[in-house]
């Protein structure tokens, strides 16, 4: 990614004061606890078996037993209640395009790229203390394309806005759409910048200005492209989501906080997250309403078959579909393994 030092435009005043407004409203609403509470640099206490061969950087290695380093994440698949309401959030305010409609269904992207499909539910929503979706996480191409996102975002829904974040390897948004799924919109700063240690990220929580970051790169190039870039999730306990998604699905854990483990697979900083801030203690899915499945993509058939040995002999269940399998993670998260398309 290639950073700008153009000196941005500066905004209109009132545009500014409103975003000001809505993150103090935020955090006096104790919104973004979960965002700014403790999630500073990794655990020393990270345990040695969640870290393999590392390079002269300290960044994983491809094991036999994981994930490829080629590895990508698709299209997050959400169940919603009100498709239009969530359709129009997601189109006016994040500014994705509609891609495919149906009835009772639509996929939205950037640039052509599918990044989300919301599928209409007549199940009902699901408690906050649940397991489930925790956020979709929208990488952008540059910051000028973030900043674009995020005052288009605070400006058309500006009660989605829950804070933000300098995670040292990111600079990340945060926001709920209108049934309480989260979304983060966020950038990465350049690889060289981010910190290994044996196989570990650092991370942190820093302060990040709205306002200010929306000066700084309000007007400069943008790419206007985006990825899915991680999915967070939330599970009810951590050490089976360690043995489910580290050690049967193939993911290196890369880092380590208080409630949370991150995971990757290539040397990323993370595609990835589980944590039990809200639902420590939590049991199997009762609703499909919210995170319908998410998709990782993987170079080829035989990777697909490689993890498919994993997910039997650990005991999961799986279902065949075209070009991969879907399991479920011990709450009913789903996950899609798919081959990407030769």
């Amino acid at each position: 990614m290639t950073r700008t030092s153009k000196t941005a435009r500066r905004a209109p005043k009132p545009l500014l004061i409103t975003i000001a407004a809505i993150v103090l409203a935020a955090i006096a609403g104790g919104v973004i606890w979960a965002v700014l509470n403790g999630r500073d640099a990794t655990s020393a206490s990270a345990s040695a078996d969640a870290v393999g061969a590392v390079d002269a950087a300290g960044v994983p290695l491809e094991r036999a037993n994981g994930l490829p380093a080629a590895m990508e994440l698709g299209v997050t698949e959400l169940k919603v209640q009100n498709l239009e309401n969530v359709r129009a959030y997601y189109q006016n305010a994040v500014g994705l395009a509609v891609i495919e409609q149906q009835p009772d269904a639509v996929t939205l992207g950037m640039d052509d790229v599918p990044l989300m499909r919301l599928e209409r539910s007549a199940e009902p929503l699901p408690q906050a203390t649940d397991a489930g979706l925790y956020h979709t996480a929208i990488l952008f191409a540059d910051e000028a394309s973030l900043a674009k996102a995020v005052l288009q975002t605070a400006q058309l829904a500006p009660g989605s806005y829950q804070g933000s974040a300098d995670h040292l390897v990111s600079q990340a948004f945060y926001f709920g759409d209108p049934e309480g799924n989260g979304v983060e919109l966020y950038v990465d700063r350049p690889r060289e910048e981010w910190q290994w240690n044996d196989g570990q990220v650092e991370m942190g929580s820093e302060p990040l200005d709205p306002n200010a970051f929306i000066e700084e790169h309000l007007d400069g190039e943008a790419a206007g492209t985006a990825v899915i870039g991680h999915i967070h999730l939330k599970v009810g306990n951590l050490e089976e989501a360690r043995s489910f998604y580290a050690d049967t699905l193939g993911f290196d854990v890369v880092s380590e906080s208080e409630g949370a483990l991150f995971y990757s697979a290539g040397g990323y900083h993370h595609h990835l997250a589980t944590n039990t801030w809200q639902s420590a203690g939590a049991g199997p899915r009762t609703t499909e309403v919210g995170l319908g499945a998410l998709t990782v993509a993987l170079p080829t058939a035989a990777d697909i078959e490689q993890a498919t040995a994993r997910v039997d002999a650990a005991g999961y269940g799986h279902e065949v579909v075209e070009h991969g399998i879907v399991v479920e993670d011990p709450w009913g998260n789903k996950i899609r393994l798919v081959a990407r398309a030769q």
